[in-house]
């Protein structure tokens, strides 16, 4: 066969075998790519008969429209929820969360360890120490201010371990 066309390209000596060898891997690659984007178009119009059945354009828009109202009152609540949280922890600030307490025998002479010191601190360790002295004549109580840890008057050894527990700081026995 003589084929002139591919002796002016001056390709007279290719071998057309390898040009349909290529064109039919071609075709075929197609035929895959077809094939898949078919079984994708198929699965997208599942979903999308899926989503419109029993709806129209009004109804579809007045689902989306209770989408947006549901999402609008979570993002208020939402945010109110945040100011509470933010309200809450300002006022556990001051409340007392650290607690120390040393049961002791004030006079050596009742037994059973019927005085005690307790601390009662904030968070900023601010608060008090209450001190309860029990003798045979009686009771005694007594109140020593802290402010950041630290109390302007003296603290007997009692009240320094109940302070020490309340905030954390170990002592030696």
């Amino acid at each position: 066969m003589n084929y002139n066309l591919l002796e002016q390209l001056g390709l007279g000596n290719f071998d057309l075998t390898y040009l349909f060898i290529v064109s039919f891997g071609l075709i075929l690659i197609l035929i895959i790519l077809t094939i898949i984007q078919t079984i994708r178009l198929n699965s997208l119009s599942k979903k999308y008969k899926k989503f419109m059945s029993g709806k129209n354009a009004k109804s579809l828009e007045k689902d989306i429209m209770g989408l947006y109202e549901d999402n609008k009152f979570v993002k208020v609540s939402a945010e109110k929820n945040r100011k509470d949280i933010q309200t809450l922890y300002k006022k556990l600030e001051s409340a007392y969360q650290k607690i120390g307490i040393v049961k002791y025998d004030a006079f050596n002479q009742m037994g059973g360890q019927l005085s005690f010191s307790l601390a009662l601190l904030d968070e900023n360790n601010n608060g008090f120490i209450l001190n309860s002295v029990h003798s045979t004549e009686g009771c005694y109580s007594y109140t020593k201010e802290i402010k950041n840890g630290i109390c302007e008057i003296s603290l007997g050894d009692e009240e320094k371990k109940a302070l020490d527990a309340a905030m954390g700081i170990e002592t030696e026995d």
